[in-house]
């Protein structure tokens, strides 16, 4: 018995307990006992084993257990993301000791109200009883109001909102609290003219000047709830070192009841035009404009109790309720649509469950996890702009209908009194976007390829990442007269003179008219809640952030530059022409119809992705007397680094299909060759810009032949040694496969003899046919036509194999693999693979090749070229475009690179391989092969695996770079410059430079060789080019599309430089360089270079030596390796800068 029970007890859980979080028999937190030790670290998890009786130990499941099981197997593609959203609730819900503090600071904000003093009874106008302290949190337009005014303790105190619902959570808390006013300061006809709003803020104002003066209340301040003027609350903090932790929000009630339902109707009046303009009308009650948002903001205040009686009554029959509430707010915050004005907060998330309950869309034995679910399917299936939700069951025969209340807002989602619109200031476009995202998240949940919880609860969504073009307002004033210009006075008087509320949805539907099919979605930013000192006056409308527009484009239609409208004839063309005013004209197409049309400006791709910026400011000067200059454009703005051309900009699109164009001409001539021993099979392009996504492609060159010498034998040009150097030409490269046959020889070195020969073979049959100038050589063939080097690889498919092949001594074959036979499959079968897979890609997303454009040029600026690859970083972008989850697919290459940044900071390198599922060809069973078998064998895997369909084991991109200590630092900086650039895109206060995420931080390098920039042929694609150019023997003009002289091809004289370094030092030191005119090369000394080592002979190139006793040991001359980095340099090098002195240790 005495084993058994020792097994029993070895077998027993360990379970943590937290001081905070242990719990007594009745639920109550207890302290867990301290030992001395434990004491001593206060931090320590202490584990203590349950001990379970041998009954206990092997009783059969509980039927929840089962359930739970069950559940588990059936919802979640596996049990851990069942884990991981219980592990999120427990991060979000309050502690004890947290509800503790918070209990505690309401009863003595609760007994400080309860004294507050009484005042005599004054004009509402008149505030001489207000101290100079305090000031009224509201705008008082018009400045008279009837109505008298006195100060007295409240009716009643009680907890409203989510506190006391249970559904508040991290980590913004905030508690609500509901003062109500005595009904003798308030009177029946305070509804109208804003008497009873000025009554309350006065109210307010009141219980400021009280509270300030305590030593238990931190700080004191006034917000406004939802952002609604109002309705402004107190917000109070605790004194004492918990004073950021949870915020106090007071709200001034009437009493229940005090004013009828009926009188705020959505179609009455309650603010006079009389009133509120100060001039005489004719107007009677009944033809005065209906006031709909104001009559909602007053009925909000009356119902705050009724609503948490309604919402405590539904969630008690739900024990999921409020975890599923909490995972709801948690999502909406991740994508920005829970906080400000008009945005789905936390209390419509709670009614919305609600509503589902009661319809019985889901029922109330649910998990959090089927209650997010099915809200997400309900949001995304049901367009509440158009079909309405009511949670009133039976509603008194006053309340509004369905279509009277769409007739007034643009969201409708009744409340259970069935008089008041919970969405009441949430506009169309809002709500279009809450159904956009949900139904995103709808379609990855299932994925299993998809890591659902991250891109579900994890991934912040801020609009600049999100949308692909983004603009602002800037000058919020000028909205004033954009109200006039729309004649929106009754609406304006509605909104209490709130001109940026008002101006909105009618903004939002020009623009929504105007792009129309260009765009999938339009979203704006929701205006936050403003907070300022009880001591100053109440911020004017215009005092807040720039509203911020997002555009979700449709990229085949959004960079067209024609608008074509209705016939002439039609009935809508006079509405067309208004749309468009001056913009639109009759236009004769080649089909004959006479149309409408609008043309727009933009020749390259990069002017024809801002059509919609001349949409937007045209539409906005004509028909809302916005000028363009108020308007601030972020769509393109880090295009600019990747941007040639003078007279038509253009970030590459043009120049790579003229290369693709060429190379297909020369495809096509190869193919079409007669007099080959051997028949082609196969020509494949292997050069990123044959797959759009070489930073600078090339360019057709005509070049000026008095810049060089020729030789006369071989018809080369030869730079002069006086001029700068030349132009740097690009070689394209192209594999050429021939058929196998029984003639190739298995020697590998006679294999090389044959390739030679067909290269001059070729190069000879291009020239009688095409009179293409050529250069052939052991291992290529240099062809130059149409301006452009293409660069002829002939490769034979069973090389690598010969390669592999070796006879040993006892006359046996045996076959290794090594890197000779490596480097010819991944140059002549996997790029051009890869190349054409992603040629297939830009088809598809027609700004994938501009995305790897910028995310190259940032890692070339960065110095991390050599360490991500070119193959590399393309195979990275185009894991955004193929996995976009919890995007879309960028739209444009702006959010493309700001992805890109985000992925390679935020993902876990370390734990997870990134899949690239290129042409959809891995299955589920495929994904959970690559994450086994990377489990299994992850230390000797690449840091940075990445894999792909032809290549699920070995991450053959990333074998032999980046370093665990690159990636390290590849990762922070991609992080700075993320958060660096999203503040420069949307924050138009700072000093727009968007170049400054290009600049590398050089303070990390030991050494700084500056190069001459004559002797740098790619000066001009720099960061910051300078202002010098140099000659570089080319002119002006069109290319010769075949003869004429070949210049150098492939000369760099950095990159050359770099190699030299690398092989001379590369055991010292290592190498930095933007190859993208980086006129800088940074050095960084390898610290286990610098350890003494004993003296060898065979060790002493760039070592001293140093005699200590008997000793003799060397050390890197580091005098001696500088002076030799001038010496290989002369002429390029113009001063090497030593900055540390990290070598004398």
């Amino acid at each position: 018995m005495k084993k058994k029970r020792a097994v029993a007890e070895d077998t027993a859980e360990m379970i943590p307990t937290d001081s905070s979080d242990e719990e007594d028999g009745n639920g109550a937190p207890v302290k867990a006992k301290k030992g001395k030790r434990e004491e001593s670290a206060e931090e320590e998890l202490v584990y203590h084993p349950v001990k379970l009786s041998r009954s206990d130990l092997y009783r059969p499941p509980t039927a929840e257990e089962l359930n739970q099981l069950k559940e588990t197997e059936s919802l979640f593609h596996c049990s851990l993301l069942k884990m991981q959203m219980e592990e999120l609730l427990k991060e979000v819900r309050l502690s004890e000791r947290r509800k503790q503090q918070i209990d505690s600071f309401v009863q003595k904000v609760t007994m400080l109200l309860q004294t507050v003093p009484e005042s005599a009874e004054v004009e509402v106008s008149d505030l001489s009883w207000l101290s100079d302290a305090v000031k009224v949190p509201f705008l008082l337009v018009p400045s008279i109001t009837k109505g008298k005014f006195h100060m007295a303790p409240p009716a009643s105190i009680d907890l409203i909102g989510s506190y006391p619902l249970g559904t508040c959570t991290k980590p913004h808390i905030v508690v609500d609290l509901a003062v109500t006013i005595p009904a003798e300061i308030l009177h029946p006809k305070d509804i109208l003219n804003q008497r009873y709003p000025r009554k309350r803020a006065l109210y307010l104002a009141g219980l400021a000047q009280h509270l300030i003066s305590s030593s238990d209340i931190g700080t004191t301040r006034y917000s406004c709830l939802h952002g609604n003027r109002l309705r402004p609350v107190l917000l109070l903090t605790a004194s004492g070192k918990d004073t950021a932790s949870f915020t106090l929000r007071v709200h001034a009630c009437p009493p229940p009841g005090f004013f009828k339902p009926n009188r705020f109707h959505p179609q009455r009046n309650n603010i006079r035009t009389e009133w509120y303009t100060g001039m005489q009308t004719s107007l009677t009650e009944r033809s005065e404009p209906p006031t709909p948002h104001y009559n909602s903001t007053i009925l909000g205040d009356l119902l705050p109790r009724a609503h948490l009686q309604f919402l405590s009554a539904v969630s008690s029959q739900c024990s999921a309720f409020s975890d599923g509430v909490a995972l709801l707010k948690v999502w909406l915050r991740q994508r920005e649509l829970d906080q400000g004005t008009g945005g789905f907060n936390g209390f419509l998330a709670s009614m919305l469950l609600s509503y589902l309950l009661m319809t019985h869309r889901i029922s109330n034995t649910m998990t959090a996890y089927q209650l997010l679910r099915n809200s997400l399917n309900f949001l995304a299936s049901t367009d509440l702009t158009v079909n309405g939700i009511s949670l009133a069951k039976d509603p008194d025969s006053t309340a509004p209908s369905l279509s009277e209340f769409h007739s007034a807002f643009q969201v409708v989602f009744i409340d259970p009194s069935g008089h008041l619109n919970m969405c009441a200031d949430m506009t169309a476009c809002t709500y279009k976007q809450l159904q956009h995202e949900a139904s995103v998240s709808m379609q990855f949940w299932d994925d299993p390829t998809v890591d659902g919880f991250h891109s579900l609860l994890m991934t912040p969504k801020p609009m600049i990442r999100t949308s692909d073009h983004v603009f602002q307002l800037c000058e919020l004033a000028k909205l004033q007269s954009s109200c006039k210009k729309l004649n929106l006075l009754s609406e304006l008087m509605d909104h209490s003179g709130n001109y940026v509320h008002t101006a909105l949805p009618f903004i939002l539907s020009l623009l929504q008219q105007g792009l129309g099919q260009r765009i999938h979605l339009l979203t704006h930013s929701l205006s936050p809640d403003p907070e300022w000192s009880v001591e100053s006056d109440a911020p004017k409308h215009k005092a807040q952030p720039p509203l911020s527009f997002g555009l979700l484009l449709r990229p085949d239609l959004a960079v067209s530059v024609l608008e074509r409208g209705p016939p002439a004839d039609s009935p809508k063309a006079a509405e067309f022409r208004q749309l468009w005013g001056p913009r639109s004209e009759l236009r004769r197409f080649q089909d004959g119809a006479i149309t409408e049309a609008v043309l727009w400006e933009g020749e390259s791709m990069c002017q024809k992705q801002l059509v919609p910026k001349q949409i937007v400011t045209h539409l906005l000067q004509l028909h809302a007397d916005i000028p363009e200059s108020c308007v601030r454009y972020v769509g393109a703005m880090v295009d600019d680094v990747i941007k040639t051309g003078s007279e038509v900009p253009s970030t590459g699109e043009e120049e790579s299909l003229k290369v693709v164009q060429s190379y297909d001409d020369l495809s096509r001539k190869l193919w079409g060759l007669e007099g080959l021993p051997l028949s082609i099979t196969a020509v494949q392009g292997a050069h990123p810009a044959l797959r759009y996504t070489q930073v600078f492609p090339p360019v057709p060159l005509k070049l000026d032949y008095s810049f060089f010498d020729r030789k006369k034998d071989s018809k080369a040009l030869v730079p002069k040694e006086e001029k700068p150097c030349p132009v740097y030409i690009t070689p394209i490269t192209v594999i050429c496969h021939m058929e196998g046959s029984g003639k190739w020889p298995h020697n590998s070195t006679a294999i090389r003899h044959i390739r030679a020969a067909f290269h001059i073979r070729l190069g000879e049959l291009l020239q009688k046919n095409h009179n293409y100038t050529y250069r052939p050589c052991p291992k290529h063939l240099d062809v130059f036509k149409d301006g452009f080097v293409f660069r002829i690889h002939v490769a034979y498919h069973r090389e690598p194999q010969v390669l592999r092949e070796s006879v040993n001594a006892e006359g046996l074959l045996v076959v290794r693999d090594n890197e000779e036979a490596q480097a010819l499959e991944m140059s002549t079968i996997h790029k051009p693979l890869l190349t054409s897979t992603l040629h297939g890609l830009q088809q598809q997303y027609p700004c994938f090749g501009a995305t790897c454009r910028l995310a190259k040029r940032w890692l070339g600026a960065q110095l991390f070229s050599d360490d991500l690859t070119e193959d590399t970083s393309d195979l990275l972008v185009a894991s955004l475009f193929l996995q976009p989850s919890p995007f879309t697919p960028p739209g444009s290459p702006q959010a493309g690179f700001l992805r890109f940044l985000h992925l390679l900071s935020s993902f876990d390198w370390r734990n997870n391989p990134l899949v690239v599922n290129l042409n959809n060809q891995l299955t589920a069973a495929d994904y959970t092969e690559i994450k086994n078998d990377f489990m299994a064998s992850r230390e000797s895997l690449p840091v940075m695996f990445i894999a792909t369909p032809k290549d699920k084991k070995l991450s053959l991109w990333t074998k032999r770079a980046p370093s665990v200590q690159m990636l390290q630092r590849v990762v922070m900086v991609a992080s700075e410059s993320l958060k660096v650039l999203e503040q420069q895109l949307m924050d138009s206060s700072q000093v727009q430079d968007v170049r400054v995420v290009m600049r590398p931080p050089l303070d990390a390098y030991d050494v700084l060789i500056h190069l001459n920039p004559k002797q740098v042929p790619l000066l001009s694609q720099a960061v910051d080019p300078p202002t010098v150019t140099y000659s570089r023997g080319i002119m002006p003009g069109s290319a010769h599309s075949s003869g004429g002289a070949l210049p150098v091809v492939d000369y760099n004289p950095v990159s050359l430089y770099l190699a030299e370094l690398r092989e001379a030092f590369g055991d010292l030191a290592l190498f930095f360089c933007d190859p993208y005119g980086g006129t800088v090369i940074a050095v960084v000394w390898k610290p286990k270079a610098f350890i003494p080592a004993p003296f060898k002979t065979s060790h002493v190139s760039a070592r001293s030596v140093q005699v200590t006793g008997d000793e003799a040991n060397t050390v890197p001359n580091v005098e001696a390796i500088l002076e030799d980095f001038q010496v290989i340099g002369k002429g390029l090098v113009k001063s090497v800068e030593a900055r540390t002195e990290k070598w004398s240790f």
